[in-house]
């Protein structure tokens, strides 16, 4: 059978018939309980996180002012990505996203592939946010004296206790998060409009075009800056997926998913472009750093109190979120695997809660593992694991636009009807946001120290997955088979 006769199957059955033949299996026995406000804000929070907060400084001092133009670049691929996305998911509404989707348009061994590689993203990613939680809580000396590898323990024993409750306590949790990450941004644009307009003095001197022009320009350091920043500015934009993965999880996608989406790109221009041109008009380039909040340089130059706690407090909120979703999207994913063969059988499982258990608890094994990095490298182990985690996400992204090339096709060969909802001037968009996040990958080889050895670990990774396909096709085939509908009556 065909994975489209078995969404029509799916769609087409009724009351008990429903949980036997769902589209995909792992959707069967979730709550609907994620409203329209949580998802809105889940996209908000995807898009916004510890790459503007935190790493935006010493992207600053790197790229200048251009850094502004790298991320409106990486944010319109970005777009790109979530709204190929937002079109499969209002094709059909799937709690595994595009693991699912990758299922049906490139096949099983596609499947695995993009699960593993998600897992990889945020499995690393989370072992970043526990890290990164631990040195910002570090900032207070009330914690300073207790071991980093403690606070990221504590850190991921909160977020698992939050995700293990409900899929509802989840979204509440996101959608807080989000507005204090919101508030924090808009109060400092008001702040930095005040200035520019008022051409208050910021460290000795004036703000405005002078700024930029006094210091070297937009690109100060030249072009190379700018392009070895981009695979650090995509990082910034990983999470934006989540869209897709919760939307399984609402009453109404069609209505949430298009308004969710269409946001993002009016979100991405204000908070992130805006707020790092508005950076640019205020201080020059060199005056920001890797080790400070950009945000907290600003506000610390014209002498605001406390700047420093607070923005620290928001950056600390900013890997909390980020590790609440990981966890969260790990766990569908993990599911919609194992209901097909291709990962463990207890990350299938669900508590009484209808949260997938078995596969956030995996998630937070891989994450005490990084706890056990914070006690041995505590200085290294955030820059390893964020390298690695780019290549989770590259590989998300590739392998979302390449189901939406082979679903276009099918669409054009009347297999199947795309929604109004879609994303525009197929297959070009695909083709160009493919060879633009390969580039970018590409270009971690300037790098030397990190990001060579990074793309050495490819091959690594090549292997451990085709050593694994090997070792679960087995239970895959089975898992197909059994999965197979009777025939209609």
């Amino acid at each position: 059978m065909s994975s489209k006769d078995a969404v029509q199957t799916a769609q087409a059955a009724a009351g008990p018939q429903t949980a036997r033949t769902p589209a995909d299996a792992g959707d069967a026995g979730y709550s609907k309980d994620l409203k329209a406000r949580h998802v809105n804000m889940i996209a908000i929070g995807g898009a916004i996180g510890t790459g503007l907060f935190l790493g935006a400084g010493g992207r600053l001092h790197n790229a200048g002012p251009a850094l502004a133009l790298a991320y409106l670049v990486c944010g319109v691929f970005a777009f790109f990505v979530v709204r190929a996305l937002g079109e499969l998911v209002l094709y059909r509404p799937s709690s595994g996203s595009f693991v699912s989707y990758a299922r049906e348009f490139l096949g099983e061994k596609g499947a695995y592939v993009a699960g593993w590689m998600y897992f990889l993203n945020w499995s690393t990613t989370g072992i970043a946010d526990i890290t990164a939680i631990a040195l910002y809580t570090h900032y207070w000396s009330l914690f300073t004296s207790v071991p980093q590898w403690v606070m990221a323990l504590i850190a991921l024993a909160v977020v698992l206790t939050v995700n293990l409750i409900s899929v509802k306590i989840f979204g509440e949790m996101e959608f807080w998060f989000a507005i204090i990450k919101v508030a924090t941004l808009v109060g400092f644009m008001f702040v930095g409009i005040f200035l520019l307009s008022t051409q208050h003095e910021v460290d000795g001197g004036k703000p405005g075009l002078d700024v930029i022009t006094g210091h070297g320009g937009v690109f100060p350091h030249g072009m190379m800056p700018v392009v070895l920043v981009m695979q650090g500015v995509i990082f910034a934009y990983a999470a934006l997926e989540l869209v897709g993965v919760a939307a399984g999880e609402t009453a109404e996608p069609e209505k949430v998913v298009p308004r969710a989406v269409n946001s993002i790109m009016w979100r991405v221009g204000l908070f992130y472009v805006g707020s790092v041109v508005l950076l640019a008009l205020l201080l020059p380039g060199s005056v920001y750093s890797a080790d400070e909040s950009p945000f907290v340089t600003v506000l610390s130059k014209i002498g605001v109190p406390a700047a420093g706690d607070v923005m620290n407090l928001v950056v600390l909120t900013a890997a909390m979120s980020s590790l609440n979703s990981g966890l969260y999207s790990t766990g569908r994913i993990l599911r919609s695997m194992a209901m097909a063969g291709s990962a463990p059988k207890f990350t299938a499982r669900m508590n009484r809660s209808q949260v997938p258990y078995g596969g956030i608890l995996l998630t937070c094994a891989v994450c005490v593992l990084g706890v056990g990095l914070n006690y041995l490298v505590p200085s290294q182990a955030f820059e390893i694991v964020l390298n690695v985690a780019s290549l989770g996400i590259i590989s998300t992204w590739v392998i979302i636009m390449v189901c939406h090339l082979v679903f276009v096709r099918r669409a054009r060969a009347g297999l199947l009807t795309r929604p109004h909802f879609r994303l525009r001037f197929s297959p070009v968009t695909e083709i160009a946001t493919i060879a633009f996040l390969l580039v970018c990958l590409g270009m971690m080889w300037n790098d030397p120290e990190v990001g060579r050895k990074t793309l050495l670990l490819i091959p690594l990774i090549a292997v451990l997955l085709v050593a694994g396909w090997f070792g679960v096709r087995r239970r895959v085939a089975q898992r197909s088979a059994e999965e197979l509908p009777a025939p209609a009556e």
